[in-house]
């Protein structure tokens, strides 16, 4: 009987077996989420889970072959060939099937993953599931912006700096996490993501080197490298960033800049403590390099947690942050804080990307902060998490996996004892999507680790599928 589930072979189909298991492949290496490099199953293993023959897995692995797409290495196995966009082409006669659920191997999957998963069978999701917002809040600001405020806010560009009253709001709100920082030093983006790159844009330049965390984000890492930033990854684990490393590279490289995730690191869930984020300031005077604060998760975090940016008061750091991860993914409002000698340049690269953002989704968003109910909803997803993290503890340490790290926030960084890239895929054929370790190394290295959304893996068929799915990869390892 086959392992795989999602989505079966077709037996009797106009396309033989042998061509469809090429196409998966194929598919999948298309769409780099099986990356040079990456080694496919064995011969007997890509059998057993897809219930078909050796010879049928054979004539797969020589179409793909002779397609350019993979290599055998002798001895070793069947590896994905380093190739041009261009050769990555559709196999003669595949047959013209809606394309499988695909595991994220590279940090453009992972984008797409965001916009195709099923949060009910997405355990490594990045974000929180639909029926964890708020619709009737951003339903209340839409309505009261177009009773009051319409006709102004809708007629003109906006202020390119970012709505005035967004502005006044979040400098309540950095307030209440101890940043003092005035409409003035405040910059509004489309969201995130889009304050980081303008970051990168405005402030950075080819050959730069620049201290990441690793495990980090994946998109950063890839947005950073296409910029020709020379990445120095310092290791993080269950007590944060290692900063005896982050000192010796700094020392050796002369790094322009650290990027880091202070509060709720993604994917570790880790915070830094006040000794840690004192020494941290400290390495950056000494090598003079300034620093990103990305916290796109504080307000899943107590406003009590210290803040780089407070710690320093805006001096060295740079302050970036924004609403998708509370509010809701469709309005792409985010923002930045900074010193005003650093603001200008800033500025003008947010005007020569796209002129202004949304003054009508910042107006929105004001809204939302002005009435309080956005810090009530961020109260109550805080609880909700709470609840979630000790039934997914309780539902990994029945199945016997431990974490690296102590979970808290969103995710959770799961130790799970075998490859978890090799892990992903036979995890996919049975419809469960996951986030392996080595998405969120600079270096995609390997290991046993994992993240887990806590608000996506409480379902007990995902953990008893991945007790099941480490067990064969254990019981092949050890099959002589």
């Amino acid at each position: 009987m086959p392992t795989a589930t999602h989505p079966p072979l077709q037996r009797g189909a106009s396309q033989p077996l042998a061509g469809q298991l090429a196409e998966r492949y194929a598919q999948r290496i298309r769409e780099r989420l099986l990356l040079p490099g990456a080694r496919l199953p064995s011969v007997r293993d890509c059998a057993r889970q897809h219930g078909v023959s050796p010879h049928t897995v054979v004539a797969a692995y020589d179409q793909l072959q002779a397609a350019g797409l993979l290599e055998a290495r002798r001895q070793r196995g069947f590896f994905v060939r380093e190739t041009r966009p261009a050769a990555a082409t559709r196999l003669p006669h595949a047959a013209a099937a809606a394309a499988p659920r695909q595991a994220p191997m590279d940090a453009t999957a992972l984008i797409r993953g965001m916009f195709e998963a099923d949060a009910a069978r997405s355990p490594g999701l990045g974000t929180l599931p639909a029926d964890w917002l708020d619709p009737a809040l951003l339903q209340s600001a839409l309505r009261r912006l177009h009773d009051a405020q319409a006709h102004a806010v809708q007629l003109s560009y906006g202020d390119p700096s970012g709505d005035e009253r967004l502005r006044n709001a979040l400098g309540q709100r950095l307030a209440d996490l101890g940043i003092h920082a005035g409409p003035a030093q405040i910059l509004t983006t489309n969201g995130a993501t889009h304050a980081l790159d303008l970051i990168i844009r405005s402030q950075l330049q080819p050959g730069d080197a620049v201290l990441v965390d690793d495990p980090g984000w994946a998109i950063m890492f890839a947005r950073l490298t296409q910029a020709g930033i020379r990445l120095l990854p310092v290791p993080r684990g269950a007590r944060g960033p290692d900063l005896d490393v982050l000192a010796a590279l700094a020392a050796q490289h002369g790094p322009r800049a650290y990027l880091t995730v202070s509060v709720l690191h993604n994917p570790t869930g880790h915070s830094l403590d006040l000794a840690g984020a004192h020494r941290l300031l400290r390495l950056a005077d000494e090598h003079d390099f300034f620093i990103v604060e990305d916290d796109s998760y504080g307000f899943l975090a107590s406003e009590h947690a210290p803040r780089l940016a407070a710690l320093d008061g805006l001096r060295r750091v740079t302050y970036v942050s924004g609403f998708s991860k509370v509010l809701t993914p469709a309005w792409r409002v985010g923002y930045l804080a900074t010193a005003p000698e650093r603001l200008r340049a800033l500025t003008d690269t947010k005007l020569l990307d796209g002129l202004t953002s949304s003054p009508v989704l910042e107006r929105a968003v004001a809204l939302c902060l002005e009435q309080g109910r956005l810090r009530r909803h961020a109260q109550r997803l805080r609880e909700r998490l709470a609840t979630a993290r000790q039934r997914v503890a309780s539902l990994a340490t029945r199945q016997g996996f431990s974490w690296a790290a102590p979970p808290d926030g969103l995710f959770g960084w799961l130790n799970v004892g075998v490859d978890t890239e090799r892990l992903a895929q036979p995890l996919l054929d049975a419809g469960w999507l996951t986030a392996p370790g080595a998405l969120f190394s600079a270096t995609r290295r390997p290991g046993p680790l994992m993240r887990i959304n806590m608000a996506t893996s409480l379902d007990p068929a995902f953990w008893r599928a991945l007790r099941a799915c480490v067990d064969d990869l254990r019981g092949r390892a050890t099959t002589p």
